[in-house]
Formats: C-alpha cells, structure tokens, sequence
C-alpha cells in the first residue's frame, strides 16, 4: 500500500515546530537584498508552506553544494555546454541573483539530460 504524502502544513510542523522557527531558518540563510529584516520576515510569514518549504531547500542547496549564486551560474552553465560564453554566463548570473531557484533547476535538467545520453 502506498504512503500519502504529508501537507505542506504536516511537514513543515514536524521539521520545523512552527513557521516563525521556519522563516527564521531561511533568514539565516538567505540574503534579504536591498529590504530590511523585519519587512522581510513579515513578508515571508505571509508566504505559504509549500513557498517556505521550497524556499529553504533551494536555498540551502545553494550554500552547501556551490557556495554563492555566481558559481550556481556558472556550474549551470558548464552543464549546458556554454561555459566559454560569457555572455551567457553573465545572464545565468544576473538570474541566479533574482531568481536562483530557475538558474538550479536548469542545472538539475542538464545534468539529467547528460546522464540520459
């Protein structure tokens, strides 16, 4: 028989205790911009629990596994094919900064797509 998955809402108390615990996990490692803390931690408290959940895992992949944004994009771009592009590479950049989360599902994409072939 087959286990349902949990809801957004069941998976983030039994991680996370509560969503103030969870959005202060993402403050840590995620960088606000030009906004300050607290109208950044309002703003993400707003957010949804499928939203945070992702955000957090994106996030962390990010800092573990390539360090900043910029080597997200370029280790994306070497997964493409086009790292002698630089061209390329600084428009990966540029969209790793706003929205990372497209930049590391590319990469996720173009290594499955090495491995396939």
């Amino acid at each position: 028989m087959a286990t349902q998955k949990k809801s957004p809402l069941a998976q983030m108390t039994e991680q996370h205790k509560d969503k103030e615990t969870l959005v202060d996990r993402i403050l840590a490692v995620v960088d606000a911009g030009g906004a300050s803390k607290e109208d950044f931690k309002a703003k993400l408290l707003a957010a949804s629990n499928k939203k945070l959940l992702r955000l957090l895992a994106v996030a962390t992949e990010i800092k573990d596994k390539y360090g900043s944004t910029e080597k997200l994009a370029e280790a994306a771009a070497a997964a493409v094919g086009k790292a002698k592009d630089k061209g390329y590479v600084e428009k990966l950049v540029k969209m790793a900064q706003r929205t990372p989360a497209k930049v590391l599902d590319l990469l996720h994409a173009a290594q499955g797509r090495g491995k396939a072939a």
